[in-house]
């Protein structure tokens, strides 16, 4: 495995894909930064850290295996392997909150950013662009993000950290290439946060609803339960969870 460490860059998934447009990169190659000016979350948000206190990451991963329409499971294992791994650490109450985020004790550790290269033959590669609050205690304006050393109270390895997640995403993605689909949709939904439970939701509109989560698509939309049984299904920029 091949990692490469600096101490900063724009963004780690910008600095993969360049490398990897211009050269051959070798798959599982991670690229490890201290600090980030341009990190990335979902939907165009901003990933801001305290520099060389959590672990911000991307791995390149050959996905040519798996066809344009089941690119959701990319997401799924990867969530699933980072869950694993911070379960590991013994982090309480870790949950996977759709489509990816993860959470201890319903607060945000860890967020990612997945970019897919897709070609006129289908899917290429894909970069696992994954952001860990590790060691930083404070989220001054951030009341629902908190880290590994405020919930196990203890200041972790980063390399440890980034080492327990790169074994685990190997294994998930190992269930991917051998095409147990079945068994990772069943893996993160179990995980899923909420699921079951009543929820409030924002639509698009600006607009609260109650529903229950009941799991995802195969194409990654949220499947809630709303009022008078009617189960309607969500992309990311329709609903927001409020939790």
């Amino acid at each position: 495995m091949h990692i490469i460490k600096l101490d900063a860059i724009d963004s780690t998934n910008t600095f993969l894909k360049q490398l990897s447009s211009c050269e051959m990169v070798e798959d599982y190659t991670v690229v490890v930064a201290k600090e980030q000016t341009m990190g990335r979350g979902q939907m165009g948000t901003i990933w801001e850290s305290e520099t060389a206190k959590n672990l911000m990451f991307s791995v390149f991963k050959d996905v040519s295996f798996v066809p344009v329409e089941k690119q959701f499971y990319i997401s799924m294992v990867t969530a699933i392997g980072i869950y694993k791994a911070l379960k590991k650490l013994a982090l309480p109450r870790v949950k996977i909150k759709w489509p990816n985020d993860i959470l201890s004790a319903d607060k945000k550790i860890c967020g990612v950013l997945i970019e897919n290269i897709v070609t006129s033959n289908g899917l290429r590669d894909s970069v696992l662009g994954i952001g860990v609050n590790v060691n930083q205690t404070d989220f001054v304006g951030l009341p629902k993000a908190s880290s590994l050393v405020n919930m196990v109270g203890r200041v972790f390895d980063l390399d440890e950290v980034l080492y327990h997640i790169l074994v685990e995403l190997k294994e998930c993605f190992a269930w991917l290439e051998r095409g147990q689909y079945k068994k990772i949709k069943n893996e993160y939904e179990s995980e899923l946060f909420k699921k079951n439970k009543p929820s409030t939701f924002l639509d698009a509109e600006g607009s609260m609803f109650a529903g229950f989560i009941l799991g995802v698509t195969e194409l990654g939309h949220l499947k809630v339960l709303l009022e008078d049984e009617i189960i309607k299904v969500y992309n990311l920029k329709e609903i927001t969870l409020l939790y």
